[in-house]
């Protein structure tokens, strides 16, 4: 009997997973949570054969209790699902081992689906995110290839990364961009970590050698 697991800081976004998951006499879902730090330890306990998890959580966020399921349980494959169907989110989850990505504005089947796929080995994407998303993590690139930094980051993001390489710091960014600036300071860890970067000399070195900024 295939079991779930169940991550959402909503409770009626759980409620709704756990009526869609009741067409499905065989599964079993064994656990739920809030947060992602109480939803790792319960896989870490649990091993469920699939964990479905948000995005945005408070804790840890849904991409980073992906990238320590497979330390703690090995054979649970995860499901993201999440109201972000931006590219960048999509391909960072893929990247990060997610099976599936679903949004939540589509069909209960959909996930339903999703679950199968992934019981099955396979790797599913919501009927309303494109195909080459999965395609171009599919077929990963050579260190030769080319591969679009741009398409890695949201929009705020790449924002973030202009006006850092740029010098400026996290509360000049937030008043520029009139964001907080423990939000800047969110979106550059994030980019920082997509694009494969440590530090502020790291950011300006890789914004210099695309042209990015004046000599």
């Amino acid at each position: 009997m295939p079991t779930i697991i169940l991550v959402d800081d909503h409770p009626m976004i759980r409620d709704g997973l756990r009526s869609a998951l009741a067409t499905e006499p065989t599964w079993q879902v064994i656990g739920e949570a809030a947060d992602g730090t109480t939803g790792l330890a319960l896989v870490a306990r649990l091993h469920p054969d699939i964990l479905i998890v948000d995005l945005q959580m408070p804790g840890l966020s849904g991409l980073d209790v992906l990238r320590h399921v497979g330390t703690v349980s090995p054979t649970t494959r995860v499901i993201i699902f999440s109201m972000h169907g931006e590219d960048a989110y999509v391909r960072e989850a893929l990247a990060a081992g997610a099976a599936g990505y679903v949004l939540k504005d589509t069909a209960a089947t959909d996930l339903v689906h999703a679950i199968r796929v992934a019981l099955m080995g396979g790797h599913y994407l919501g009927l309303t995110l494109t195909e080459r998303v999965i395609n171009a993590y599919m077929q990963q690139p050579t260190t030769e290839q080319h591969v679009d930094w741009s398409e890695m980051l949201t929009a705020r993001e790449r924002q973030v990364f202009i006006l850092a390489a740029q010098g400026l710091n996290n509360v000049a960014i937030a008043d520029r961009l009139a964001i907080s600036p423990r939000t800047a300071e969110t979106h550059r860890t994030n980019l920082l970590r997509k694009l494969g970067l440590t530090n502020q000399a790291d950011l300006v070195h890789f914004a210099r050698q695309r042209g990015l900024l004046d000599p």
